[in-house]
């Protein structure tokens, strides 16, 4: 029997944003632009390229500028197309596609990812769903690596995490997956996961970064409320038990990615972005590059 299509996306954006106050103090963190567009439309766009319809976002206190920026501006589109501004028009109405639904549900309290998960069960009742954490912003040029993963589970059945490769020392500030085997053809079969280990006790060097495709199973042990790491409900450990139950995989990344939720990932992924810009790239380059000439002959 072919395995359950998965048409589903839930999005955490409850989190408070505090790494980048003051300016989430009054805007939720997900709406900081990188260029011209914000944290959460980039995976958005990724994961309708990868054929995502449905969009479940977890929510908190003080999010409502993503219900707006996701919703119709019927007042701005009329006056753009009464200006005849029809470039800007195209912007603003193509955020979503007609067929593309969004819900919304709230996390209610900040208890980790494995329950802001939870919180979008009521949703995705008995189906797998995708995760994608806004704060990853990838790069999709190479590739769609959301859909590489939709592939894996789509042929196996079973749940599948992204992951990159990291040196030893950095392993305690990632979930590191557990493998059994070699990786084959960017995909490692695994049997388990463990958050933040020390580099002694890392079972690799695979961490998981913020792109899971996962099976209705995992919201019956988030459902459980085990407390994990750092006193929360921590997503890897129901990971780790359906692992233990039917096997993972974990699909090693090509693409780029920005940790756009540390302050210097954020201003990375807005200069390598705004210098794929076709406007924007020859007007900057040469203003980087004399900054960097700059900070070169200070530090001689």
């Amino acid at each position: 029997m072919a395995n359950a299509k998965v048409t589903k996306a839930v999005i955490p954006v409850a989190g408070l944003g505090t790494r980048f106050l003051p300016a989430t103090k009054a805007m939720p963190k997900e709406m900081l632009t990188v260029v011209a567009k914000p944290l959460i439309q980039y995976a958005v766009e990724e994961a309708l390229e990868a054929g995502i319809r449905e969009f479940v976002f977890v929510t908190g206190r003080g999010k409502s500028a993503i219900e707006n920026h996701f919703d119709k501006p019927y007042e701005l589109s009329d006056t753009l197309a009464k200006k005849g501004k029809m470039h800007e028009l195209e912007l603003v109405e193509k955020i979503l596609p007609k067929d593309a639904r969004i819900y919304y549900t709230r996390q209610g309290e900040p208890k980790g990812l494995g329950h802001a998960i939870h919180a979008a069960a009521g949703i995705t009742r008995d189906e797998p769903f995708a995760v994608l954490l806004p704060d990853d912003v990838m790069c999709t040029g190479s590739e769609n690596a959301l859909a590489k993963m939709l592939d894996i589970y789509h042929e196996t059945g079973k749940s599948v995490c992204l992951c990159e490769e990291v040196p030893m020392e950095r392993t305690s500030q990632y979930g590191i997956l557990d493998v059994v085997g070699s990786v084959e053809n960017r995909r490692a079969a695994a049997k388990g996961f463990v958050e933040k280990p020390k580099p002694e006790k890392a079972p690799s060097n695979l961490a998981v970064i913020g792109r899971y495709v996962l099976t209705a199973r995992h919201m019956d042990f988030l459902a459980e409320g085990t407390v994990g790491a750092g006193n929360e409900i921590q997503l890897t450990d129901a990971m780790a038990k359906v692992a233990a139950e039917n096997g993972f995989f974990g699909y090693v990344s090509a693409s780029k990615r920005f940790d756009c939720g540390d302050k210097v990932g954020f201003q990375m992924a807005n200069l390598y972005f705004a210098l794929q810009d076709d406007y924007i790239a020859p007007l900057l380059a040469p203003y980087v590059l004399e900054v960097a000439a700059g900070l070169e002959r200070r530090g001689k």
